[in-house]
């Protein structure tokens, strides 16, 4: 869309009653169940979400400033929809609720009976709701907190105006505080004197544990300091002589790499600025690159690989005589979300979230946790990388199955470990299982089950039998735990699950794409250098799609879809830019500050002669009606 309508005028063509809120139960109400009537006279913004995706927790923190600004106007009620089985179960998400501090209501929806009503396609989806109880616009992606931000503070200013804001008492009542030491930890390391070193992601610190796993030596960080730390490795003797610093901590809501000093238990910013990367870059200054939501690390030769969930990359952090020396720079991934092997700059993530080197060195193990996927690069002769995938097949498709690498199944795996014999250890976090993949016979086997919410492991021997065994973090019980490795591993054979969700039926033939974006308020698109939006568009299978796929300026595109394929699914990623407009002319100055919107959308479709050919999806738009 090149137009840029006001959002007064465009909520006044159309008024779309809300559909009611629907689902299995609520979090965080005291045990209230909260219908729309309950929330008439407030501004109310759905928050459709899964608690496994890494866009939704980047919009929990961008939703935290939008709720602290209007506490008595604005009530912001989370719907979670989730993608996998694991997600359904009613526990997880309570734990899952408190592990991300979700401070407001929450619907669980495990049939998707809600996210059906507001036809909801992509995780995370916002909707906003005016205190009659109207739709008045949707949004996909992340972004949109600025925006969003206007958005109710114009929505107040005109239920005041004509007496329909009614605030009334906030429906969000906080659980029971937690009393265990560790609080959803989730990576941990062997120091060479038998001791662990984990981080304690939820209280934002890291801990010294003794050969035990539970005595405390010391504690690092804490809130202001670190937030939710997740991957740890212990710095290269080099490194640590001349940065000063022991350990690498990857700083997930920082958006930061920082290193640990042992003697003092200083905390030092290794790389990013701070900020969330919102664009495309090749890396750079690694104190001036930012960064998104970095997960894990892992040794490559003289540089660290860095596990980005938040863009579904691999980057690198080359240190240098000094902190300002070092520079971080993309390794592998395009940023699209899916699953593509290939040389380093073709290839497809989806949050990569674990890594383990090889003890050979050439190999770097990746636990790719929304395709479900065991992947890894090597490095070509060329000094590039080439990224390969050993089990797994997609974002959809998941599941506890064993035997032959190609038809085994994972479900949403975090970590990963390489073992004495060479063979992999995989950290199978929804499954609640630890799971090994041997690459000399191509065989997955299942080592331990019954954990909870395993995210890493750390190899051990025993200094008694000397014996290997994993000390794992078993992170939704709070703590860390050892297990031995069985002599024959068992085998399950699961059944295998994709993700449940309501097909889009479109005509075989010409499909047109159309993607609505309008600016927030103060905000324009801005053509003075061309156009600043951008479509990307595959499928899976390849065949499906006959025409119309890749990367090309604009928001709409004609689609030609194969006859005969049955189904698929369409991979959408979109960018706008938008700017601050001038208050008076409404123009774009030339310094003005411009914000990136973004979503990539995997949308399941059927081929249906009798289906309208046209698929629109919602950038930052209204709602379409009923």
């Amino acid at each position: 869309m090149s137009a840029d309508p006001s959002t007064s005028a465009l909520r006044a063509r159309v008024k779309v009653r809300a559909p009611e809120l629907v689902g299995r139960g609520w979090l965080n109400t005291g045990g209230r169940s909260l219908s729309l009537a309950d929330l008439r006279g407030r501004v109310t913004v759905l928050d459709f979400w899964t608690f496994c995706c890494v866009n939704c927790l980047h919009v929990l923190d961008e939703l935290r400033p939008v709720e602290a600004r209007f506490p008595d106007a604005l009530t912001i009620i989370g719907v979670h929809s989730p993608k996998f089985e694991h997600e359904a179960d009613a526990d997880a998400l309570a734990a899952a609720v408190e592990r991300y501090a979700v401070h407001h209501p929450v619907l669980d929806d495990p049939e998707l009976v809600t996210w059906k009503a507001y036809a909801a396609r992509a995780w995370p989806t916002l909707v906003v709701v005016d205190p009659e109880g109207y739709v008045v616009a949707s949004m996909s992606g992340e972004g949109h907190g600025p925006g969003l931000a206007a958005l109710v503070a114009e929505l107040i200013e005109e239920h005041r105006a004509k007496g329909t804001l009614q605030p009334g008492d906030d429906p969000y009542v906080p659980p029971p505080a937690p009393d265990t030491a560790l609080r959803f930890p989730g990576k941990a390391v062997a120091l060479p004197d038998g001791t662990f070193v984990v981080s304690d992601t939820a209280n934002h610190q890291v801990v010294h544990l003794e050969d035990d796993l539970e005595t405390e030596r010391a504690r690092w960080g804490g809130e202001g300091v670190l937030n939710e730390p997740q991957g740890l490795l212990l710095a290269d003797p080099e490194v640590a002589e001349r940065l000063g610093v022991d350990l690498l901590v990857a700083d997930s809501v920082n958006h930061q790499l920082k290193g640990v000093r042992f003697s003092d238990g200083s905390v030092h910013v290794l790389a990013g600025t701070g900020s969330q990367l919102r664009e495309r870059t090749g890396g750079g200054p690694a104190l001036e690159q930012a960064l998104s939501t970095p997960w894990d690390l892992a040794r490559s030769g003289d540089r660290v690989l860095i596990a980005m969930a938040g863009t579904h990359q691999l980057w690198a952090w080359a240190p240098g005589e000094t902190v300002e020396d070092g520079r971080v720079e993309v390794v592998a991934g395009t940023s699209n979300e899916g699953l593509v092997d290939g040389p380093g700059p073709e290839a497809w993530f989806a949050q990569p979230s674990g890594l383990a080197t090889s003890a050979s060195g050439d190999r770097v193990w990746i636990a790719d946790s929304e395709t479900s996927a065991l992947r890894s690069v090597t490095t070509a002769p060329d000094g590039g990388v080439v990224v390969q995938t050993h089990v797994g097949t997609g974002l959809f498709d998941f599941g506890h199955r064993d035997g032959d690498a190609a038809e085994a199944l994972f479900q949403h795996p975090l970590g990963v470990t390489e073992l004495p014999d060479g063979s992999v250890a995989v950290s199978d976090t929804y499954n609640g299982a630890l799971r090994r993949f041997d690459p000399s016979t191509g065989q997955v086997s299942t080592l331990a089950q019954g954990l909870a919410e395993p995210s890493d492991a750390a190899v051990e021997t025993d200094p008694q039998t000397g014996e290997t065994r994993l000390v794992v973090v078993e992170s939704a019980a709070h703590r860390l735990t050892r297990v031995a490795l069985p002599r024959d591993a068992q085998r399950v054979d699961g059944p295998a699950h994709r993700t449940q969700r309501p097909a889009t039926p479109l005509p075989a033939g010409e499909v047109a794409l159309e993607v609505t974006f309008v600016p927030p308020a103060g905000q324009k698109l801005d053509h003075r250098w061309g156009d600043p939006t951008r479509l990307d568009v595959s499928a899976t299978p390849d065949a499906l799609l006959v025409s119309g796929a890749g990367r090309a300026e604009g928001l709409t595109r004609t689609l030609v879809l194969r006859d005969g394929i049955g189904s698929g699914t369409l991979h959408i990623s979109v960018q706008a830019a938008a700017c601050d407009g001038d208050p008076v002319t409404g123009e774009v100055p030339e310094h003005a500050a411009c914000h990136l919107f973004q979503q990539d959308w995997g949308i399941p479709v059927v081929l249906d002669p009798a289906a309208g050919a046209t698929l629109t999806l919602d950038l930052r738009g209204v709602h379409a009606g009923e």
